[in-house]
């Protein structure tokens, strides 16, 4: 009888647990879908970063790049600096500090660039 009521604790409170999780995490990624960011360059074009993790903080750990209107991208990973930031993937990367950005494609012409976000 004891060990038959021990299992009934023992789901209930598992399925509780489970069911927390599962919506914390479905929580976090409606509000993670939802954050729109992009780079905003002086070149006049707009650079759209699709976030793959974000930190508890909501800074962008790791992501794609979006380089072309098919959604093809440049997978990118953050780099800590000293002071501000570096994301950086195969043949680019940008370096900031707050909103300010300059994109760098691996040739001299870098170009300066807000970071947009929703």
């Amino acid at each position: 009888m004891k060990s038959l009521w021990n299992r009934r604790v023992g789901l209930a409170l598992g399925a509780t647990l489970l069911s927390a999780a599962l919506s914390m995490m479905a929580h976090a990624a409606g509000s993670f879908e939802a954050q729109k960011m992009w780079l905003s360059c002086e070149n006049g074009r707009e650079y759209p970063i699709h976030p793959l993790a974000v930190s508890r903080e909501y800074d962008l750990v790791t992501g794609y790049l979006l380089t072309t209107g098919h959604g093809r991208g440049v997978h990118l990973r953050l780099i800590p600096m000293g002071s501000g930031y570096r994301y950086a993937g195969p043949g680019v990367w940008f370096d900031g500090l707050r909103g300010e950005a300059v994109l760098n494609w691996g040739r001299p012409d870098a170009v300066a660039c807000h970071v947009m976000q929703e």
